[in-house]
């Protein structure tokens, strides 16, 4: 039954914190119930399953990449990337999530309908549209493991290699100008992005 004070986007609010303090896999409407003190079979008039919760954080989470499709199509793409880089960067809990299951919700698909139709208004095919769409959110998702992620079950010490530098003087020069700090990472990030967007265009 409806209850006083709970709404689709308090569940969801709540949902995304569970995400982001003990990871997807955590999360079930029973855990979700007791997040918000009430039964799970309340939360189902408000969202009718775990998949519409699910689907709910991924439309969540396109809704915060604040990005107009207007004017020329690389400027906004590249302001996509890096606003859905900062997002899940906010929330990398989500990366499981983003990185398998489809936009389903009306609303996701109203964001990436947008999108499209500009691509399509720049000569791309609708097929080649969606390639560059789903093209960049992998590209940046994959980024963002390798930034944020951990190896799933292992909480040791850095996995990162000792090097010798006469055996490998290229990574131990890399690793002297600063690989794997936060800056590095920026720089990476963009420098993929310009080849990327580059290498993109309408066939």
């Amino acid at each position: 039954m409806k209850r006083a004070g709970l709404s689709r986007e308090r569940i969801l609010d709540a949902a995304l914190e569970l995400v982001d303090r003990d990871g997807v896999a955590a999360l079930s409407m029973r855990r979700l119930g007791k997040e918000l003190g009430v039964e799970a079979m309340t939360l189902y008039y408000y969202l009718p399953n775990k998949d519409a919760v699910l689907d709910g954080l991924v439309e969540r989470t396109l809704a915060g990449v604040a990005v107009r499709p207007e004017g020329p199509w690389r400027e906004w793409a590249r302001a996509f990337a890096v606003s859905f880089r900062a997002a899940l960067l906010a929330h990398p809990g989500l990366l499981p999530l983003l990185a398998t299951r489809p936009v389903a919700t009306p609303g996701g698909l109203d964001t990436a309908e947008r999108a499209a139709q500009a691509l399509v208004a720049e000569g791309f095919t609708a097929t080649d549209a969606l390639h560059v769409i789903t093209t960049l959110a992998t590209f940046v998702i994959g980024q963002v493991l390798a930034e944020a992620g951990g190896t799933p079950g292992h909480d040791g010490p850095d996995p990162r290699p000792a090097l010798d530098p006469d055996r490998h003087p290229v990574f131990g020069a890399a690793l002297a100008a600063g690989l794997g700090t936060a800056r590095d990472h920026e720089d990476r990030f963009a420098y993929a992005l310009d080849a990327l967007l580059g290498g993109l265009a309408p066939r």
